[in-house]
């Protein structure tokens, strides 16, 4: 799965429109938008602020399972 699509599907699994994801990333609106369209691939130092932002770890939008919060992971391993 691209990694753009993480970012879009985590940031709406967040109720995060892109603008509100640039105000507490740091990163511009315009390149979360061409991220998550696929146009532009994120720097390293990009992923690292919106993985922050979205609560996941950089290997969860670069992995091949959707991006998922710590928080929910913690609540699978804890049900299984």
């Amino acid at each position: 799965m691209d990694v753009g699509i993480k970012i879009k599907q985590r940031r709406e699994c967040l109720n995060f429109s892109q603008e509100q994801l640039s105000q507490i990333s740091g990163v511009s609106q315009a390149s979360i938008h061409y991220i998550e369209a696929g146009e532009n691939s994120p720097t390293a130092k990009t992923l690292f602020k919106l993985a922050s932002a979205l609560g996941v770890s950089i290997t969860e939008l670069l992995g091949d399972q959707p991006a998922t919060s710590k928080s929910q992971i913690s609540a699978d391993k804890s049900q299984g």
